[in-house]
């Protein structure tokens, strides 16, 4: 027999790529989450994935399984979001992308609580990447995150484009300017943001220009990033976005790469973006100013 913690563990290797995240987003031990794959592969009767070092791919008989084990994740989930909803009201699962500024995150969910002090709300922090698996599993309705990828798995809808700039404190030399050169940049010391949607991007852009600095510091916690940069440990590249009362934020000369952020929905949630619930509603409104 089939139980629902192994589609889970299945699940969750196809939407990390290998079974040492899989576990650890599971919150289990890598040997448990193995044995529970093991276990599926000798109910179906063939092997799921294919092993090759730290990676992993689906299987002839993998591939067929997928689209199903998505159906009843989702259909499960569902049940539990609609039983839940019937006891207590209905429940917004939304899934929040970890590079958005948590002042927004803060400014959207007082909107929602001004439109209906007693909606009930989930949010889910994750990885553009977590968050799209959490959408198509149905874990969350919705997620707050990086659209415009073209993707027909899912609903998107802008909200913001924003670009980046430096993040600098404020006895940089750069702190007074509105642009700055990267060239004049070749003897600071730099902050690595290990999460940045545009990462690659930077790393290139300085290059090119033959700045390579020393990195004192790398993390994937935005607002430590900022104080970071504050006291004076190094400087970094944000998106405009973000903001603090000890750091100037100039433009980086030439630097012209743009994200999107967003509402994202599985293709079977026309209704909830027709008929937003707070949280929803309000996303829109934050953003949209």
């Amino acid at each position: 027999m089939i139980e629902r913690y192994q589609l889970r563990y299945f699940l969750a290797v196809v939407d990390h790529g290998n079974f040492s995240r899989a576990a650890g987003h599971c919150n289990v031990a890598q040997p448990t989450l193995s044995v529970g794959i093991a276990k599926l592969e000798r109910a179906l009767g063939g092997a799921l994935f294919l092993r090759s070092g730290h990676r992993v791919e689906l299987t002839q008989a993998g591939s067929r399984l997928l689209a199903h084990a998505r159906r009843i994740e989702g259909e499960f989930n569902l049940a539990q979001q609609v039983l839940a909803g019937a006891a207590q009201g209905p429940l917004t699962r939304m899934g929040v992308i970890r590079s958005l500024p948590g002042a927004t995150i803060a400014a959207i969910t007082r909107a929602a609580r001004g439109i209906d002090p007693d909606a009930r709300l989930e949010l889910v922090e994750g990885t553009e990447r977590e968050l799209l698996g959490h959408v198509a599993r149905g874990r969350i309705d919705c997620a707050l995150t990086l659209v415009g990828r073209g993707s027909d798995r899912f609903l998107e809808e802008p909200l913001r484009e924003e670009g980046y700039a430096l993040a600098v404190p404020l006895d940089h030399p750069a702190a007074g300017q509105a642009s700055v050169a990267a060239e004049t940049l070749n003897e600071d010391v730099m902050i690595v943001r290990r999460h940045c949607e545009v990462l690659s991007d930077t790393s290139r852009f300085f290059t090119e220009r033959g700045v390579r600095p020393h990195f004192a510091y790398r993390s994937v916690n935005d607002e430590r990033v900022m104080q970071m940069v504050a006291a004076g440990v190094g400087i970094t590249l944000m998106p405009i976005s973000y903001a603090a009362p000890d750091v100037a934020r100039p433009r980086l000369a030439g630097f012209d790469q743009t994200r999107t952020i967003g509402l994202l929905y599985a293709t079977t949630s026309e209704a909830l973006a027709a008929s937003p619930p707070p949280i929803v509603a309000a996303a829109r409104g934050v953003l949209a100013d």
